[in-house]
């Protein structure tokens, strides 16, 4: 089982920016796809992004199509979330997972992943 640790979250005004990190550790997660989730008050969690293996193809929740980018360094163990135009409705505690299992990335659901850290918040004030 791999350890997930994020970091990076905090209090930012409208239209900032932030950058998560998710270091792994136990094991390499060079065979992963890694994903982002987020959890607002009193709502269920939801998928934000995720990448393949290799980090190439990645694909996004509408709602942070084009303000968010997923990257990672396999190298370093790390995947990260760059949030840009952050608004108040991106509040929430975000998580970072992984899956190992035969299936396409882009097919992957929540329950396909294994491991996941204990969460960031991040809170954007109006």
């Amino acid at each position: 089982q791999v350890q997930l640790v994020e970091s990076g979250g905090g209090l930012v005004q409208a239209g900032g920016s932030l950058r998560l990190s998710c270091v792994a550790s136990g094991r390499t997660i060079s065979d992963d796809a890694m994903a982002w989730f987020r959890q607002a008050p009193g709502k269920e969690r939801e998928f934000v992004g995720i990448s393949n293996w290799i980090g190439v193809s990645t694909w996004y929740a509408d709602s942070v199509k084009g303000r968010f980018t997923i990257s990672r360094d396999n190298a370093q163990n790390t995947l990260y979330l760059q949030m840009n135009s952050l608004k108040p409705e991106d509040t929430a505690v975000y998580y970072c997972a992984a899956a190992r299992i035969a299936k396409a990335t882009r097919a992957l659901e929540e329950t396909d992943f294994a491991s996941w850290g204990q969460g960031t918040q991040v809170t954007v004030s109006s």
